[in-house]
């Protein structure tokens, strides 16, 4: 009878440890799943930035370009201006 109940006891324990078991793999399965999204969503919002950024710089060069371009005409107006009197 006691063998019995130790038996039991030991399949019981048994069931139990397997049943962590499975638990932390689940467990671990999730926290691997949660940083694998929010490594995806840290590289989205990077690729973001690098975008916004290229557009910015673009939009400043334009503006450079814009302003030497309407320096170079005055200048050059100016210039004609003092070549005729």
């Amino acid at each position: 009878m006691a063998n019995q109940q130790n038996q039991n006891q030991n399949q019981h324990k048994q069931q139990n440890q397997q049943q962590t078991n499975q638990n932390q793999q689940q467990d671990h399965q999730v926290a691997q799943s949660i940083k694998n999204t929010a490594g995806s969503a840290f590289e989205t919002m990077h690729n973001a930035l690098e975008a916004t950024e290229n557009i910015a710089m673009s939009a400043v060069d334009g503006t450079i370009n814009a302003v030497s371009k309407m320096t170079g005409q005055n200048k050059n107006q100016q210039n004609q201006k003092r070549n005729k009197q």
